[in-house]
């Protein structure tokens, strides 16, 4: 049994990792910003540089999904900031803490984005690719040499450049459906950008196999394993419900509707899960025509 700290946990994929961590026979330890309510709660405050280091005592692996959220409002100033420091400030903060432990014992999994690569067209992306422009893939770059004092303290870091994740609990495919059941989705912009979507159950394997079932180390795609567009992912969803997808959404009225973030959603981003594969995982849902018709015939269930 492992003992594993969640920095993130309320989140999307926090609670549904905590669970599963927790079927799986593991001992999870979540992080809080407020008093511990509870006996598995351990308060911290990144931005205060806020954690005691007997919170990583006989801790095994930590599990870093802390963030503010990235489309949940308009992108101001003062919200790329919130953003970035979120981010950079609570990885860093658990790196530190983990480099001061010396026995190398600790491997820590850091949320990152596919975001890093930036918009970058028809290119196929494999993690060996460098960083692209942009707010989102500057972020990334600062999220991932946060860890750095860990990784360099001898301790196995590994980076999640993790892609759309499609569940009809939660994230985009949750804003979606309204429109999809409907019959009033469409292409986002040109609809020819590569979107790399990813199910959540396949997040979620893939981050306990990388946690428990591989030595990799580094930059790690989770996204599916056949790259699609954006106009394709949502025709496949709308055939999945029986639905047409005939109503593109113009990059000017996602421009009005969300601002500098419109930038990111129609950015083109084919990215390739190598790093994943040559570690021997195998996908759940490698299929997007499959995958559609599993999470449209299932909404809102517990994907944990």
């Amino acid at each position: 049994m492992a003992v594993v700290l969640i920095a993130g946990s309320s989140g999307f994929l926090g609670s549904s990792l905590t669970e599963r961590l927790r079927s799986q026979g593991h001992e999870v330890r979540r992080l809080v910003r407020r008093s511990s309510l509870a006996p598995d709660e351990l308060s911290w405050d990144p931005a205060a540089g806020r954690l005691e280091l007997s919170a990583l005592d006989d801790v095994t692996h930590v599990v870093n999904l802390a963030g503010a959220g990235v489309g949940d409002k308009r992108w101001t100033r003062a919200r790329k900031q919130a953003i970035l420091s979120s981010r950079v400030a609570s990885t860093a903060l658990l790196a530190s803490r983990i480099a001061a432990v010396e026995d190398g014992r600790i491997t820590l999994v850091n949320a990152s984005a596919v975001g890093y690569y930036g918009d970058r067209g028809d290119e196929e992306l494999t993690e060996q690719v460098p960083a692209g422009d942009g707010f989102l893939a500057g972020v990334c770059r600062a999220w991932e040499r946060a860890a750095d004092p860990a990784r360099e303290a001898g301790h196995r870091v590994v980076h999640l450049r993790t892609g759309i994740v499609l569940d009809p609990a939660g994230g985009a495919l949750a804003r979606m459906l309204p429109l999809i059941r409907l019959g009033l989705a469409g292409p986002l912009g040109s609809g020819r950008q590569w979107w790399p979507w990813i199910t959540q159950e396949d997040v979620l394997g893939a981050t306990t196999h990388l946690l428990f079932r591989t030595d990799v180390a580094g930059p790690v795609n989770i996204v599916g394993p056949q790259p699609q567009r954006n106009r394709d992912v949502i025709a496949a969803l709308a055939t999945a419900a029986h639905r047409p997808s005939l109503l593109p959404v113009p990059t000017f009225a996602l421009r009005i509707a969300l601002g500098e973030f419109a930038t990111e959603l129609t950015a083109s981003q084919r990215a390739l899960p190598q790093a994943l594969v040559d570690s021997g995982y195998t996908f759940t849902w490698p299929d997007l025509a499959t995958a559609a018709e599993h999470l449209i015939s299932a909404p809102g269930r517990d994907s944990a």
